[in-house]
Formats: C-alpha cells, structure tokens, sequence
C-alpha cells in the first residue's frame, strides 16, 4: 500500500481549502478542476476517511476532493492537495456532483472517482505516478480507462463487524467472469469492445443486490470534455469511454480495492444475520500491492512496462 495507510499522526493539519456545496467549488474553486489528474472521493460513511485520503494523496494526485457531511472531521493536509466540499452523499448521491463536476473541469482534465473505504491500485503504481499512467494512457489516444472494483472484506467478523479491515483484508482469488453487453438500440447485438464485469462479493451475495448493481465494472478514469455526462451505471454518454480497449491492443485497465459492498451487506438489515463470514475457499489474504492484482487478472499492463 502506497504511504502509511495506518498512522493516525500522519496528518496534524487542517485543511484551509473548504467548500460549503458543489455548487460552491464550481463557482469559487474551477482551479482545483483546471489541472489533473484529480482525485474525486465521495464519502458515504465515516469509514477510513483519512486513509482513503493518504493513498490518493501518495499516488501523485494534483488535487485530492472528498465530498462529505459538514458534521464529519478531517484530519491533517500535509501536502497542501486536500480540497473539502460539503456534501451528503448518503442522502442526494454522486450522479449530479459529477455532472457538475466535469462541466466545471478544463477540458482534456483527467478525473478519477471513487467512494471511501476504497483504493485505487494500477500496474507499478509502487513505482509510478498517476501522472505517468495517465500520460502514457494518453499517447495510447485514450480519454478513459477501465477499473474493476474488486471487493475486499475483513476476515473477522466478530472483531470488524463492520467489515473494514486493513490488517485483516482479504479477498476473492477466483470468481471473475465476462459477459457481452447488449445494445438495445441495435436489436440486442453486443456492444463493440465492451463487457459487463462480474465477480467478488456481488455475484456471491447476488440475492443480496439488486441486478443493476451487480457489475464490478467501473470508468473510473476518465477526461472531461464538454457534454461528457456520467450514467448510473458507472459509464457515460459517450460509447468510446465505456470500452475496455482501442480497437488495434490491449490497454491499461485498474483496480478499485473496496470494501464498500461488504460493508453495505453488513449494514442492511435484509442480509447482516445471514453473513457470519466472507471468507470460502478462494478467500486469500490481500497483500496490498498491485503485483497479486496483476498476477490474479484482476488489471494488466496493456504496453506499459
């Protein structure tokens, strides 16, 4: 894992870059949006905030936003690249935030998303930036990549009965699958260069999960460009950004590790009393570096090496 993911003293410092709404930083705070790669998190709980924080802070992000409830805290802003935004994501979602969002960016700004409780992990990214990913992407003549959220869980539900763990993390070795995504404008026939993802906690629990939710998919990371509009299904308006490779080779695809849907089994009361464990038998210990994510097929390299 990318910084010390687990020191509370890692950060002292608030943050001087608050915004009271999205419409706010849109309005008062464009130049966060002006220069990527940036980090956009929206906190839906208060679960490992500062973590989710520091790993995108380590990674090279020129900005780092968490959108969150103006009754949570943040901690310390060692590197001066924390915006905060208050923001209910619990109770009006994401969708809107990143419409906005993306219409404010400069054109051509690379944007990234996620939720807390989650990390992003690419090839090397021990070693190399975000800002070396993303420009490598972009000789590929790519404005989006493909993420795969894979979901991580604790071990031990009866010491993290919340199911967030990150010395006890663990995670499916086996499980993934592929299935053609049909274009209903076009009689059913499956989509040029695109898939729908399935695997982790959601397939296993899919009785738990509505079917629309059940992909594991994600565009994740993306440039924003005028008309962009991002769909609820985790993909957007434009076709060509919802492919998981140009036409000619392979490209670089990511991984989201999350505990969000195992913490979200938990906490609903229709499916809590029916987990006692997420482990099986292909539960192994995750390692926290994107070597087991790229040995496991869970992201690869395309041509960057």
């Amino acid at each position: 894992m990318r910084g010390n993911l687990t020191d509370p003293d890692a950060q002292n410092e608030k943050s001087g870059m608050h915004y009271t709404s999205v419409h706010d930083l849109c309005a008062r705070g464009a130049r966060h949006l002006a220069k990527g790669p940036v980090a956009l998190i929206f906190a839906e709980d208060d679960a490992e905030l500062e973590t989710t924080l520091r790993h995108h802070v380590s990674l090279g992000f020129v900005s780092v936003i968490m959108f969150l409830p103006a009754a949570f805290s943040l901690q310390s802003d060692p590197g001066g690249t924390i915006v905060r935004v208050d923001h209910d994501v619990a109770a009006v979602g994401h969708l809107d935030a990143m419409n906005r969002l993306i219409g404010a960016a400069a054109p051509g700004t690379w944007l990234y998303y996620c939720f807390n409780a989650e990390y992003l992990f690419y090839p090397f990214c021990e070693s190399r930036s975000v800002g070396e990913l993303l420009a490598f992407h972009t000789e590929e003549r790519r404005d989006a990549m493909l993420a795969y959220v894979v979901d991580i869980y604790a071990g031990d539900l009866t010491r993290h009965p919340g199911a967030v763990s990150l010395k006890d993390t663990w995670l499916d070795k086996s499980g993934y699958y592929a299935l053609a995504r049909p274009d209903p404008d076009n009689n059913g026939y499956p989509k040029e260069r695109q898939l729908d993802f399935f695997g982790g906690l959601r397939w296993r629990y899919e009785e738990h999960i509505p079917a629309r939710r059940r992909n594991i998919d994600r565009i994740a990371v993306f440039r924003a460009k005028p008309g962009l509009k991002l769909r609820p299904e985790h993909v957007f308006t434009d076709e060509e950004y919802n492919t998981y490779a140009c036409p000619w080779h392979n490209n670089l695809t990511a991984a989201i590790v999350s505990f969000r849907t195992a913490k979200a089994l938990k906490r609903n009361p229709g499916s809590t009393f029916d987990i006692h464990t997420f482990k099986w038998h292909n539960s192994v210990p995750f390692e926290w570096h994107s070597r087991q994510l790229l040995d496991l097929g869970l992201m690869e390299p395309g041509q960057w090496f």
